[in-house]
C-alpha cells in the first residue's frame, strides 16, 4: 500500500492514536443512557422519558470563536474545550432544560495526537462539570484549508425538559428580581473587540501582567463558567421564572431575550463587581459603560429573573449570586436600562 494519503498531508495513523488518547477521558462522561462505545458511525442515548411528562428535546450549538487563536498562539489548549462545552451547555440550560449529551467537532491543519488530547480533554471536563455524556464527535485533518499550527473546534449539545417547565418569555413577571450570576471573566465573546485593544491598538505581551499581578494570557483563558450545578436544581424546584446566558451582544442583546415585548430590564450597575479585565480593556478602547455592556458580560454571565419570594432561596443556593435589578413595565424603546446608584427592590 502507499502513502500517497500521507503524503499529501493526512496522516490515518496519528488519527488512531488520537482517538485512543481521547477514550479515557470520555469514560469519565458517561451516563446510564449512553449505548454503544466510541468509534460507532452514530452516538447512542437511551432516553430516558420515565421522568417527564411531556419531555421536549432542546438544542444548541456554539463555538469559540477568536479566542481560540490566542489559545493556539500560547500553546495553551488544555482548557479551551471546556468554553465549547460552556456555550452550548448554558444556552439549553437558558431554556429549562437538563443537557443530555454532547458532540464535538474538532478541525486541524496536521494531526497532532498529544495537543489533540488535551484539547478533548477539556471538552471531557466541561461535560463533566455539565453531566452531559460526551457520545461522539469528529475530528477531521485538513491540510491547505488551515495551517499546520491551527485548529477549530464546535460543539452540539441536546438536552431535555418538560413542556410545563420550559423557560420561557411568557412566564417572566413584571416585579422579577433580576439575579446575576458571576462569571469567570470574559468568557468566549468578544474576542476580536480583545485582541484588537490589547495586541493591535496596544502592544501588549502573553507574558505581561494586569495591575493586580494576574498574567494576561492566564485572565483571557479563564475557561468559561459552566451554570448548570448552580442552576439545575432551582429549575427542579421551579422558582426561577426566566434565564438570559449573557454571550455576544451582552446585556443589552441577551436580556431582552427572555422578557416580553412590553418588559424591560432595569439593571443597577453598582451592584455588579467587574472584574479587572474589563476595567483595563475600558480603558484601553476608552469605551463608554454602554458600550462595554453592549459587548461584555461585565462580570455577569448568567442573569435570573425570580419572584420576589423565591429570592432568598436563590441567594442561599448559589452563594456568589447578587441582586442586580428589576423587571419593570417598559416605558420607552429600551429593553434595557443601566442605573447607578443601589438596588431597591
Amino acid at each position: 500500500m502507499t502513502n500517497l494519503y500521507k503524503q499529501s498531508g493526512v496522516d490515518i495513523e496519528k488519527g488512531y492514536e488520537a482517538v485512543e488518547r481521547m477514550k479515557k477521558h470520555i469514560a469519565r462522561t458517561n451516563r446510564a443512557e449512553v449505548l454503544g462505545s466510541l468509534g460507532n458511525f452514530g452516538g447512542l442515548f437511551q432516553l430516558n422519558t420515565e421522568k417527564y411528562k411531556e419531555p421536549v428535546l432542546i438544542s444548541g450549538t456554539d463555538g469559540v470563536g477568536t479566542k481560540i487563536l490566542l489559545a493556539q498562539q500560547a500553546n495553551k489548549v488544555d482548557k479551551i474545550g471546556i468554553d465549547c462545552v460552556a456555550m452550548c451547555v448554558n444556552d439549553v440550560l437558558a431554556q429549562g432544560a437538563e443537557p443530555l449529551f454532547f458532540l464535538d467537532y474538532l478541525a486541524v491543519g496536521k494531526n497532532d495526537p498529544e495537543q489533540i488530547e488535551k484539547i478533548v480533554a477539556g471538552v471531557a471536563e466541561g461535560c463533566v462539570q455539565s453531566g452531559a455524556a460526551l457520545i461522539g464527535g469528529e475530528t477531521a485533518e485538513m491540510p491547505d484549508l488551515y495551517a499546520e499550527e491551527e485548529f477549530d473546534l464546535a460543539g452540539f449539545c441536546v438536552g431535555i425538559a418538560d413542556k410545563s417547565r420550559i423557560i420561557t418569555a411568557e412566564r417572566v413577571n413584571n416585579g422579577d428580581v433580576l439575579i446575576g450570576l458571576p462569571s469567570s471573566g470574559i468568557h468566549s465573546n468578544g474576542y476580536s473587540l480583545v485582541r484588537h485593544l490589547f495586541f493591535k491598538q496596544h502592544d501588549w505581551k502573553f507574558e505581561d501582567h494586569l495591575p493586580s499581578g494576574t498574567p494576561l494570557i492566564d485572565a483571557l483563558l479563564e475557561p468559561t463558567r459552566i451554570y448548570v450545578q448552580d442552576v439545575a436544581p432551582l429549575l427542579e424546584k421551579d422558582v426561577i421564572n426566566g434565564i438570559s446566558h449573557i454571550t455576544g451582544g451582552g446585556f443589552f442583546e441577551n436580556l431582552p431575550r427572555m422578557l416580553g415585548s412590553k418588559q424591560a430590564a432595569h439593571v443597577q450597575i453598582e451592584a455588579i463587581d467587574v472584574p479587572e479585565i474589563f476595567a483595563v480593556m475600558q480603558e484601553l478602547g476608552q469605551m463608554d459603560t454602554a458600550e462595554m455592556y453592549g459587548v461584555f458580560n461585565m462580570g455577569i454571565g448568567m442573569v435570573l429573573a425570580v419572584a420576589k419570594d423565591n429570592v432568598p432561596e436563590v441567594l442561599a443556593h448559589v452563594v456568589d449570586a447578587v441582586v442586580i435589578g428589576e423587571v419593570k413595565e417598559k416605558t420607552g424603546e429600551e429593553a434595557v436600562i443601566l442605573n447607578k446608584g443601589e438596588v431597591t427592590q
